[in-house]
């Protein structure tokens, strides 16, 4: 029989210690005890998870189940169940009260000099028909505020502060304006608060595809970028503020707790706030003048960037539904 040399059982000697040495020593937070059992646990869930992944994911991702709906209370039930399964020892599901937005109506048309209709929806392509399917919600900014606005249009680059001192040393003021400012560099809800405190009355947001498109590479559905009418949504709210349900601030959301009214909610947005593709962002952007863009402020599409304002003007509307709903 061919025998190992010295060295190579010296090595493996080693590497199965060290693997017996991690066995033994107990996870932070847990006693001897305690971590044998969570390290059982761990190696079960390590075998069962990888061959039902899969079911798991189709079962999840069947329908539409935003917060606040049916099928969110369905998927949150279905996720429990398993959790039991998988040997948790307590397993809860409570619910909260929490204030959630639903869009209405949602409009931007581009006025002056021309006329254009965005958009504003994600068309399906065969790869995720799933975009148009009854129960998605249109792309929107969940916590902007309802209104109806129009005015020039100023685009302030990543609308963050440092970004409108630029603005300041060209002499062009935003007070009246709707800004256009691209995703990225901050959270998304910074963006339309900045806006607000100049003077701007609305914002649009949208990607711009130097930081988030064909710049960077193939676009969806061959790669993983965002194609031309690719919406990025979520909240808008003042996160730094405080997070969580609007009307119960730093307690939980329950249903019989005392409320703020929306008058008195500091984390909702001033003025209404849309996301938008580059798709729709672009004739907006191909028609605004004033001084051209530094040079790093400057995108992917294939234009001259302007700071503006004007002359495209653009008209805004936005309502929503201010329902409290239940999550789990």
């Amino acid at each position: 029989m061919k025998k190992f040399p010295s060295k190579t059982v010296f090595v493996l000697l080693i590497i199965f210690s060290c693997f017996l040495g991690a066995e033994e020593k107990p996870l932070i937070g847990f006693n001897s005890k305690g971590s044998l059992k969570e390290l059982a646990l761990e190696r079960r869930l390590g075998r069962a998870l990888p061959k039902r992944m899969n079911e798991y994911h189709l079962i999840m991702t069947a329908e539409p189940h935003h917060a606040g709906t049916e099928a969110n209370i369905k998927i949150g039930n279905y996720y429990a169940q398993k959790l039991k399964e998988f040997g948790f020892d307590e397993v809860q599901t409570p619910r909260y009260e929490v204030l959630l937005p639903r869009p209405i109506e949602r409009s931007v048309t581009l006025i002056s000099p021309e006329r254009y209709e965005l958009r504003l929806v994600e068309p399906p392509y065969d790869e995720d028909k799933d975009l148009t399917k009854d129960g998605v919600l249109p792309p929107y900014h969940a916590y902007a505020a309802d209104g109806e606005v129009t005015g020039e249009i100023v685009f302030v680059n990543y609308g963050l502060p440092q970004d409108y001192k630029v603005l300041d040393s060209l002499g062009i003021s935003v007070r009246g304006k709707i800004v256009l400012a691209k995703y990225g560099r901050s959270w998304r809800g910074i963006k339309p608060k900045v806006a607000a405190e100049h003077g701007a009355i609305g914002c649009l947001i949208y990607s711009d595809p130097e930081d988030d498109g064909y710049v960077q590479g193939e676009v969806m559905p061959k790669g993983k970028w965002r194609p031309e009418w690719g919406v990025q949504r979520g909240s808008v709210m003042d996160m730094p503020t405080y997070p969580g349900d609007p009307l119960t601030p730093f307690i939980p959301a329950k249903k019989n707790v005392k409320r703020l009214r929306l008058d008195e909610v500091p984390t909702l947005q001033k003025i209404p706030v849309l996301p938008i593709s580059y798709g729709d962002a672009l004739p907006i952007l191909r028609n605004i003048g004033g001084p051209v863009a530094p040079d790093s402020w400057k995108g992917g599409l294939a234009i001259t960037y302007h700071v503006g304002p004007g002359p495209a003007k653009v008209h805004m509307k936005l309502k929503s539904d201010w329902s409290i709903r239940t999550i789990m």
